[in-house]
C-alpha cells in the first residue's frame, strides 16, 4: 500500500510542474509563491469536501486524539509542500523527488539521538546508499558544494515531511482512525493554505481565471483524487504498521516513480494545455542513483525493523 502511495506522489511532480506552466501562462506576472498558493488550496479544500460528503456519518465522533494528530500532521505538511512546489519551479521534477527523500538519512539519526541507541548494520548501510544515490543524481561536485534555490528549499521541505513521518509513528497515536485523522489533516490544511494564498494574491479577482482554464482544472483534480486524498489516506492508514526507519526508506521509492513519470507525461501534458514542457531523459545518472535508492529499500526489507 505504501508502494502505491509513492506512486501517486511520483505522478505529482509532473503534475505540480504542468500547473505551474499553466498558471504562468494564464497569469504571467505571477510570483512562484502565488502560483505555489493556487496549487494547494484548491487540491485541500476539494480533498476534506469529499471526506466530508463521503465520511458525513462517521466524523461526527472525531476524538481529542485524532484532532490533535490532525492538526500536527497537516503543520508539517503544509510547510513541506510550500517550500517543496515552490522549490520545483526551480529545479527539474526528478532532481526535486530525490533530494526530498534526505528525510531517508535523518529519520534514523534523530531515532538513535533520542532513544540513545545505534541502529542496525543494515540501517547504516541502506542510509549509505540512500545519500549515494542522491550525490550521484544531483551530480554533487566536491569541488562545488553550492545549490540554488530549488534545491535548498526542496532541502528544507525534506525536514517537514520528516517530522510528518515520525508523528505518525508516536504509540499515543496508534489507535486513531485514519479516515477521521485525515479530514481534520485537510480541513487545517485547507485553512492554512487559503491564508497563505490570501498573503500572496496580488489581486483576489486574478484567480477566478486559472479556473477557466480546462487543462489546470484537470491537473488539480488529479493531483486531489490521486496525490492527495489517495496517497495521504494510505499514508496515514498503513504507516503506523511498521517503523517509521523502514517507511522513510519505502518512501524512497517515489522518486523512482517520478523520474519513470516524468520520462513521458510532460509531453502529453504539453500537448493537451498548449505549453512547451519537455519531458526528461533517461541518463546514467539517473540509473545509478535510482539503483542505489532502490537497493537500500531492498536490503531493509530483508530483515524488518521491530518496532520500538
Amino acid at each position: 500500500m505504501l508502494v502505491l502511495a509513492n506512486l501517486f506522489w511520483g505522478l505529482s511532480f509532473p503534475l505540480i510542474k504542468a500547473m505551474a506552466f499553466e498558471h504562468q501562462h494564464l497569469l504571467p506576472a505571477s510570483s512562484s509563491w502565488f502560483i505555489t498558493a493556487c496549487m494547494l488550496a484548491p487540491r485541500f479544500v476539494l480533498a476534506a469536501a469529499i471526506i466530508a460528503v463521503w465520511q458525513r456519518g462517521a466524523l461526527r465522533g472525531v476524538t481529542r486524539l485524532e484532532v490533535r494528530q490532525g492538526v500536527g500532521l497537516a503543520l508539517f505538511a503544509v510547510c513541506g509542500m510550500v517550500f517543496q512546489n515552490d522549490g520545483l519551479q526551480y529545479t527539474s521534477a526528478s532532481t526535486s523527488a530525490f533530494l526530498t527523500q534526505i528525510y531517508a538519512i535523518l529519520i534514523p539519526l534523530w531515532l538513535a539521538l533520542r532513544r540513545r541507541r545505534l541502529p542496525p548494520v543494515t540501517v547504516w548501510i541502506s542510509c549509505s546508499l540512500v545519500l549515494a544515490g542522491v550525490a550521484v543524481l544531483a551530480r554533487l561536485d566536491l569541488r562545488d558544494l553550492h545549490l540554488g534555490r530549488g534545491e535548498i528549499e526542496t532541502l528544507v521541505s525534506s525536514l517537514f515531511f520528516m517530522g510528518q513521518i515520525l508523528l505518525l509513528d508516536r504509540p499515543e497515536f496508534l489507535a486513531n482512525r485514519p479516515v477521521q485523522m485525515t479530514f481534520v489533516m485537510f480541513v487545517v490544511e485547507a485553512v492554512a493554505s487559503l491564508l497563505f494564498l490570501g498573503l500572496t494574491a496580488p489581486k483576489w479577482a486574478e484567480v477566478p481565471m486559472l479556473f477557466t482554464s480546462m487543462p489546470w482544472l484537470g491537473f488539480t483534480v488529479a493531483l486531489t483524487l490521486f496525490c492527495t486524498l489517495g496517497a495521504f489516506t494510505i499514508m496515514n492508514t498503513w504507516q503506523p504498521r511498521i517503523t517509521a526507519t523502514e517507511a522513510g526508506l519505502i518512501y524512497c521509492l517515489e522518486p523512482l516513480f517520478a523520474s519513470c513519470l516524468a520520462l513521458f507525461l510532460p509531453a502529453l501534458f504539453a500537448r493537451w494545455a498548449g505549453f512547451a514542457y519537455p519531458n526528461e531523459t533517461l541518463t546514467a545518472n539517473l540509473l545509478l542513483g535510482g539503483g542505489l535508492i532502490t537497493a537500500a529499500n531492498l536490503l531493509i526489507q530483508l530483515k524488518p525493523l521491530p518496532r520500538a
